[in-house]
């Protein structure tokens, strides 16, 4: 245990921060590089039961304008918007922000690949990675088909988990 962070910047919207601490695994997320959260999402945030107060992550004030992204909410267009800016990697559950990410070619993971890369980086054992994923399906608000889930439980079997 005890990887060294990465320095690179990773904007998270509000899923990830929701569905990896109803997971109990919020602390994961400084594994991936400096977070960096959008003050439209710590507000949105506010407004449910998240406690972000062990995590370690900055805030950043992002103005854009309401036609940049108007499929996405407003947590999501600011993390993108941000990423764009700042050439930092999207962290997201939601299928539309990640398409989106993906066709400005901003890096883009989501909570499972939060779980894979830690494990991928020994913070995780082999079953502690399995039950974890099996929470994130089981124990969040947070869907995810069952094929997706066996999946990522195959990537740990066979030690192909990893960004």
């Amino acid at each position: 245990m005890g990887t060294p962070r990465l320095s690179r910047l990773v904007v998270t919207d509000t899923g990830p921060l929701i569905h990896l601490a109803q997971a109990d695994v919020l602390h994961l997320l400084e594994l991936v590089g400096e977070i960096c959260i959008p003050e439209t999402v710590l507000t949105e945030l506010e407004r449910g039961s998240t406690d972000t107060s062990e995590l370690e992550f900055t805030v950043e004030q992002v103005e854009y304008d309401d036609a940049t992204y108007p499929h996405l909410d407003p947590g999501e267009t600011a993390a993108l918007v941000l990423c764009a800016d700042r050439n930092a990697v999207l962290l997201t559950d939601d299928l539309d922000a990640r398409k989106t990410a993906q066709d400005e070619g901003i890096e883009v993971h989501g909570s499972v690949g939060v779980i894979l890369y830690a494990y991928s980086h020994s913070e995780l054992s082999k079953q502690t990675a399995k039950r974890v994923l099996r929470a994130l399906k089981q124990d969040t608000n947070l869907y995810l088909s069952s094929p997706l889930v066996e999946h990522a439980i195959q990537l740990v079997e066979s030690d192909e988990a990893g960004w």
